[in-house]
């Protein structure tokens, strides 16, 4: 499980799971770099990492926008060198039905979610490749499996399930695994910001009913990272309190 010297680019890490998963890395000897669209929240959460003893370093990107993908590569490989992890984790909710969403919601949302994940492997791939070696791992969600008013949201991440095993099928003879996680309800900023009746339904759907923490991912973005899952590729592993087995509908 030891991921010493490699360099990891975890984007959307300026807090919740990608910052979880960031630090997991650090803690493992990784030299990481926390990618975000908000560049000082990015800055404070690699200065967090690096006030541990540990490599750190924040830097802005919009994962929609090849430009500033190609620009984070590119520094990232200048500063501490070639990428050897990629987490893709940046990612937006618009939970909107059917009948509510708009043009512009459902295009960000596949922006974001799903572009930003072939921007950013297309780019991490080119590097690999001529190596022979790397780790991508894409964080998914429950939610591609569907669920109430998550049309957009679930949609965009079942691209993501899609895309891990068709790059899974490609960079196989090169040597690079690509993984999915798939997280369910997780204790994010994203999610506290949720109503309270809606966390109420939410909770009763859950077979453990329970919330879990984002270093939850972060070990098991770790296991996908390391040698350890060396003959691991294409597959998703649900971190979601078993409600990919079974949610009971939620009411209202």
């Amino acid at each position: 499980m030891d991921l010493d010297a490699q360099v990891a680019v975890v984007t959307g890490a300026g807090s919740g799971i990608g910052l979880a998963v960031a630090r997991e890395f650090a803690t493992a000897g990784a030299k990481v770099v926390i990618a975000d669209i908000d560049a000082e929240r990015a800055r404070m959460a690699a200065q967090q990492i690096a006030d541990t003893g540990a490599t750190a370093v924040g830097l802005p990107v919009d994962v929609a926008s090849r430009e500033a993908v190609t620009k984070l590569f590119a520094t990232v490989e200048e500063q501490l060198g070639p990428v050897d992890i990629l987490v893709n984790n940046a990612g937006i909710s618009i939970d909107r039905g059917v009948r509510g969403i708009t043009d512009e919601e459902w295009k960000r949302t596949q922006d974001i979610n799903l572009n930003g994940v072939f921007l950013c492997s297309q780019t991490a791939a080119r590097s690999m490749i001529p190596r022979r070696s790397g780790r991508i791992i894409n964080v998914s969600s429950r939610a591609w499996l569907g669920w109430f008013g998550q049309l957009s949201y679930a949609a965009s991440k079942g691209g993501v399930v899609s895309a891990t095993r068709s790059l899974a099928i490609e960079l196989a003879k090169y040597g690079i695994t690509v993984n999915c996680l798939a997280p369910g309800l997780i204790d994010t900023p994203l999610l506290r910001r949720e109503p309270q009746e809606v966390m109420e339904r939410l909770l009763t759907a859950q077979p453990m009913g329970t919330i879990g923490a984002p270093a939850d991912v972060g070990w098991a973005a770790h296991y996908f990272a390391s040698p350890a899952s060396r003959s691991v590729t294409g597959q998703v592993l649900y971190v979601c309190g078993g409600k990919s087995l079974y949610a009971q509908p939620a009411r209202g």
